[in-house]
């Protein structure tokens, strides 16, 4: 399964916005549209896109009206919104980094 493929697993298949600009959000989170998705290496910058494309769709009033008929009012759907993109930075903030696990590790062995 490609990340692009994946990013609209994550989003329902749900068309918010096109291909290309979905490949826009995953080039602008450091992914590849075409790479196969990886779990370990991937998932916090899928989390990211996801989170960046959620913000894109409640900024949009447009966009959140055709997103109103699955809920009662467009009030509705933006709090829904908020609700799952507060959801996903919890899930990113329990994914460890190992960029800042290394970052700490290095501190440990600088002179002084």
């Amino acid at each position: 399964m490609t990340n692009l493929e994946r990013l609209k697993l994550e989003l329902n298949n749900k068309e918010y916005f096109t291909d290309e600009e979905y490949i826009t959000f995953l080039s602008e989170n450091d992914l590849v549209d075409t790479e196969e998705y990886n779990k370990s290496n991937n998932q916090r910058d899928l989390l990211w896109t996801i989170v960046d494309i959620l913000e894109s769709v409640a900024n949009d009033v447009d966009l959140m009206r055709k997103i109103e008929t699955e809920f009662s009012t467009t009030s509705d759907a933006v709090k829904h919104i908020n609700n799952r993109i507060e959801h996903i930075k919890n899930r990113i903030q329990t994914i460890n980094n190992s960029e800042e696990e290394y970052s700490n590790i290095s501190l440990f062995f600088t002179r002084r």
